[in-house]
Parts: structure tokens; C-alpha cells; sequence
């Protein structure tokens, strides 16, 4: 479960701040991102302005969180999850339709987990790109790249960039996912609409993060996990404050259906969400 990366916005790269200048009226725009019943995207304070900066602060602190904590995200994200999100990646990757020669993109890809497992499945002769807006985390990224022997890798690009407002032309890629990203967007629709827009007709996507159950056991023990394992473990590094809104973004994150409706509605001719990890996870998967 890669917990670190669920936190994040990615969504813009305009500013940073310190978590110590964190006013209340930035955890407010933090926690109400995604809470709009009909349009998924912040709308907040008595004006345009207000919440376009409200939105840009929240943004902004994520990015600064995710450069923090960029040293230890791989370790957090295996220790946490017991390894199993390596297993749930590798799930939507193949959820994707990713082959060989294809050009790919993988949004929000953090340290790379997402983007290499999509090297190898388009092999030497197709290209994968890479997109995040932290830059410590592109680094690692770039780092473990170096690192590797494997002839797939060297195909990976790294972009810094924004979700919102990705920067390549129409119908440019064959297959896209997103890890941990979509939930803490702060526009889920134009993040839709803006892969929808790079995807080429009959292409998919495939969108993995933390899924928003309706079964009373899932929530019980989902909140559990946070409560007793996730925040204390976070404590120990340091990031317990970071980790404080954790529950309340999973509770205002559209339910499976309703990210089938969202994405229907941007333009997808199919959608489904896949409730996975007994029900703690899920994948939607949408095609063009």
C-alpha cells in the first residue's frame, strides 16, 4: 500500500511551503479537495480567487511533503504494506494493456515503481514517460534508473510536470496509470479529462489507490490499519503530522462507481472499478 504517495496532491508545481506555516484555513483546502458531491474538484472560500488559492497552498505543501520525505519512501511504502503494493502495481500495470513497442505514461510515478514495471512490458523498442511534480522523488527516480542493467530502463524518461495541465499533444499514448495520485488531485474531473485527452482511441488507463468501501468490515479494519499501524510507524519517522488528514481524504474520495461515473462522463466509452486487497484497494480502469 503505497501510503506515502497516497497523500500527495500531484496536481500543480507553482510554490512550497513549510508544514510549520500551515494555517487552518490550508489543512481545510488539504482535506476538502475531493469533497464536492457532484463535481469532484475544490471549490472553496466567497470567490474564484480565494480558492484558487486555497487550492495552490494545499498543492504546494504536498509538493514540499513529497521532497521531504523522498529518502524514505520506498522503505515507508514495503514496510507498510508488507510488500503488497508491489503486487497491486504490477495488477494495474497489467490492467493497462501495456505492450511491447507502445509509448506509455505513468502519472504521479513517485520513485518509479508504476513506470519500470511498464518498461518491461513494452520492452526496448517502445518508451515510457514518467511524470511527478516532486522533483526529490524524480531524482530517486532517475538514480534507481542509473542503477539498473536492464536495456527496458533505458527508454524511461522523467518529466516534472502537472496532472492538471499534462504537456503533450493529443492521442499520444497507448496506455497510462496512475499510482497513489488520482484521490488527493484537487480537480479529479480535468485530471480525467487530461487523460483522457493524451490517451489514443481504444486505449486504457489504469488508476490505482485507496478504495472508499461501502462495507462496513472494510472501513472498520481500513481504519484500524491507519489508526494502530500506519500513523504510529509514520510517528517513528518523524512524518506522524503528515499522515493526520490520511483517513478523511479516503472518506471524501469517490466510491468505485462513482469514478466509473466520473470517467464516463469525461468521455470514456467503459469504465470499472476493481475493489481489490479485500476491498482496501481498488483499480479503475477506463478505456477510450
Amino acid at each position: 500500500m503505497d501510503f506515502l504517495h497516497s497523500l500527495n496532491s500531484h496536481c500543480t508545481v507553482h510554490g512550497m511551503i513549510d508544514s510549520s506555516t500551515l494555517t487552518k484555513s490550508v489543512v481545510h483546502a488539504i482535506k476538502s479537495c475531493n469533497t464536492s458531491s457532484s463535481v469532484h474538484s475544490l471549490h472553496l472560500g466567497s470567490s474564484v480567487e480565494e480558492s484558487w488559492n486555497l487550492r495552490q497552498t494545499a498543492a504546494g505543501y504536498r509538493q514540499n511533503l513529497f521532497n521531504r520525505i523522498a529518502s524514505n519512501y520506498d522503505h515507508l511504502n514495503d514496510l507498510l504494506s508488507l510488500g503488497q503494493h508491489r503486487v497491486w502495481k504490477r495488477m494495474a500495470v497489467t490492467w493497462c494493456g501495456a505492450k511491447a513497442g507502445d509509448n506509455v505514461l505513468d502519472i504521479c510515478c513517485g520513485s518509479g515503481d508504476l513506470t519500470f514495471l511498464l518498461a518491461e512490458k513494452v520492452g526496448v523498442r517502445g518508451k515510457v514517460t514518467g511524470l511527478d511534480f516532486a522533483n526529490e522523488q524524480l531524482t530517486i527516480a532517475s538514480e534507481r534508473q542509473a542503477g539498473s542493467s536492464n536495456a527496458c530502463y533505458r527508454n524511461i524518461e522523467w518529466v516534472q510536470g502537472d496532472a492538471l495541465n499534462l504537456p503533450f499533444a493529443d492521442f499520444s499514448f497507448n496506455a497510462v496509470t496512475v499510482g497513489y495520485g488520482l484521490r488527493n488531485i484537487v480537480d479529479i474531473d480535468q485530471a480525467l479529462r487530461e487523460i483522457y485527452r493524451m490517451l489514443k482511441t481504444g486505449s486504457t488507463v489504469s488508476i490505482l489507490d485507496f478504495n472508499r468501501s461501502s462495507n462496513s468490515t472494510t472501513i472498520f479494519i481500513q481504519d484500524w490499519i491507519l489508526d494502530n499501524v500506519v500513523v504510529p510507524v509514520a510517528k517513528g519517522y518523524g512524518l506522524g503530522d503528515d499522515y493526520a488528514y490520511l483517513k478523511n481524504s479516503i472518506a471524501n474520495f469517490p466510491t468505485g462507481k462513482q469514478q466509473e461515473k466520473l470517467a464516463l462522463e469525461v468521455g470514456f466509452s467503459r469504465a470499472r472499478h476493481y475493489e481489490i486487497a479485500g476491498g482496501l484497494m481498488g483499480v479503475l480502469v477506463a478505456t477510450h
